[in-house]
C-alpha cells in the first residue's frame, strides 16, 4: 500500500525497450526488476517498438515525472534528448559499443559476436553462408556491427567465399501488431534464399529469427545440421531447449540488465548536483560462442 508514494517520491525506473516479446529485450526487463526490487525500487516498462517519435514522447513525459531515473534496453534512437533527460534524470543504456553517447552504458562489442560466429563457421569448412536480419539501419547498430563483423572475417579469412546478406523492412505498426514478426521473416527470407543451391549455413541476426529459419529447413525437408548449419545471436533460454539445439552467442543478458540498475542507482544516490562533475561509465561484456546441435561441417554433395 506504499508503493503509489513511491513513485511520487522518486523510488521508480522507467525501462524503455523496443519490444517485450523477444525474451532477449524480456530478459533485460526482468533483470533491472529484479535488481531494482532488491533496493526497493519500483519500476515501469514502456515499449517503444521502435518509433522515435514515441521514445522522444516517453522522454519528455518522465523527466517531467518524478522517477528516479531510465534505463534504456537497447540504443535510443533520440540520442540527443536522452542526453538532455539524463541532466535531470539519471539514465543508462544497455546497448553497442557508442563512444559518442555520453550517458552511462553496459555495452555488448557485436562486433567481435559476429567475429565469433563467421570465424566458427569458417573453421567448420563453410564458404557460402546467408544472413538472415531484420531491417538494417541506422535505428539497430547491435544488428549493423554483428553483420560487419561476420563480413570483415568472410573478406580476411575467406576472400573466395560467398557471404550473402537478406533483410527486410519492418514498420514500428508492423512491431506493434505482429508477435511473430521476427520468427515471421527468418522463416520467409529462409525460404527464398533455398534457390541459391551453393548456401550450406545461415546466420541470423538473433535467435527468434533462427527459429524462423529452422521451421523454413525442416518444412522444406532439410536436415539440420546435415544439410544446413545454423546459427543465432543472444542465446536466450529456449534455444537450449529446442529439438535441435540452436548454436548461439552469450552475451549475459541477465547481468546487462543488473550493472545497468547498478550504474543507475549510483547516479541516484550520487545527486543531481555532483553528476556532471562524475565520469562516463561503461560496462563491457564479453560474448561467447554456445555450440549446440545446429551446426555442423558443410555437406559433401548436393541436395
Amino acid at each position: 500500500r506504499h508503493r503509489p508514494s513511491h513513485f511520487m517520491a522518486g523510488k521508480s525506473v522507467a525501462i524503455l525497450c523496443p519490444n517485450v516479446v523477444n525474451p532477449y529485450y524480456a530478459t533485460l526487463v526482468q533483470s533491472v526488476q529484479d535488481a531494482a526490487a532488491w533496493h526497493d525500487y519500483d519500476t515501469m516498462v514502456f515499449p517503444t517498438y521502435r518509433d522515435a517519435a514515441v521514445e522522444a514522447r516517453l522522454l519528455r513525459a518522465l523527466s517531467a515525472a518524478s522517477v528516479g531515473g531510465i534505463v534504456f534496453c537497447a540504443m535510443p534512437l533520440c540520442p540527443a534528448q536522452a542526453e538532455l533527460a539524463n541532466r535531470e534524470t539519471p539514465v543508462v543504456v544497455i546497448g553497442d559499443r557508442d563512444a559518442s553517447l555520453n550517458l552511462d552504458t553496459v555495452e555488448l562489442n557485436n562486433h567481435n559476436a559476429g567475429v565469433l560466429v563467421a570465424r566458427y563457421l569458417i573453421g567448420l569448412g563453410h564458404r557460402s553462408v546467408a544472413c538472415i536480419a531484420t531491417p538494417l539501419n541506422r535505428d539497430n547498430p547491435a544488428r549493423l556491427r554483428r553483420l560487419e563483423g561476420l563480413r570483415d572475417v568472410f573478406r580476411e579469412s575467406c576472400p573466395e567465399g560467398r557471404f550473402l546478406v537478406r533483410t527486410c523492412t519492418i514498420t514500428p505498426e508492423q512491431e506493434r501488431g505482429d508477435l511473430n514478426i521476427e520468427h515471421r521473416t527468418g522463416y520467409t527470407l529462409a525460404r527464398r534464399c533455398l534457390a541459391e543451391r551453393d548456401i550450406t549455413a545461415f546466420v541470423a541476426v538473433n535467435d527468434m529469427v533462427a527459429y524462423g529459419v529452422l521451421d523454413a529447413l525442416v518444412r522444406e525437408g532439410y536436415r539440420v545440421p546435415e544439410d544446413f548449419s545454423l546459427c543465432g545471436f543472444d542465446n536466450v533460454t529456449s534455444s537450449g531447449y529446442q529439438r535441435i539445439q540452436l548454436t548461439s552467442v552469450e552475451n549475459y543478458t541477465f547481468n546487462h540488465g543488473k550493472s545497468a540498475f547498478n550504474l543507475l542507482l549510483e547516479r541516484i544516490e550520487g545527486g543531481l548536483n555532483n553528476r556532471e562533475d562524475q565520469p562516463i561509465n561503461r560496462v563491457e561484456y564479453r560474448s561467447r560462442l554456445i555450440v549446440r546441435g545446429s551446426t555442423g561441417k558443410p555437406r559433401s554433395g548436393g541436395l
